[in-house]
């Protein structure tokens, strides 16, 4: 059952008790990385593997995403500035013990390329964050695949 988030804006990315980051760098330039998170939702079923369905909402502020073992979001996008961050809130969730949930993607030009960094930023019960701090190395690993794979998919060879 679906439950309701409290509703954190951007700046929880820097204030939540759970803060997983991860960063990457990739040959994509940034405005394909910012096309392909942004302007391109139901692509993220191509390169995100954990991403079984993903689709923009309300003409483009809002998402829904499922996800491989049946979790849900519905999101509401928070910044889209081209080609620098892409984040989003989490509304409602099937995913037991979350209480607010912010993703953050920042990107930035490294020579012909783009840093990535993607930040997990949550807030929950004490067993939901335990259960955070413990997939850290799997979502390290889900981020790393993700982010080859995207630069496969949308960067010039």
């Amino acid at each position: 059952m679906a439950r309701r988030l409290r509703p954190v804006e951007l700046d929880f990315v820097g204030t939540a008790p759970v803060r997983l980051v991860f960063a990457r760098e990739i040959s994509a330039s940034p405005e394909q990385v910012f096309h392909a998170l942004a302007e391109d939702v139901p692509g993220w079923t191509q390169w995100f593997s954990a991403v079984t369905l993903a689709r923009a909402t309300d003409g483009g502020a809002g998402r829904e995403i499922r996800l491989r073992g049946g979790t849900r979001f519905t999101e509401t996008v928070l910044a889209a500035k081209a080609p620098e961050v892409y984040a989003y809130r989490v509304d409602t969730t099937n995913a037991p013990g979350a209480r607010a949930l912010v993703e953050e993607w920042r990107l930035a030009p490294r020579g012909t390329g783009t840093r990535v960094q993607w930040t997990f930023a949550a807030d929950g019960t004490a067993p939901f964050r335990v259960v955070l701090g413990l997939a850290r190395a799997g979502l390290g690993r889900a981020f790393r695949d993700a982010v080859t794979s995207l630069d496969r998919r949308v960067a010039p060879r």
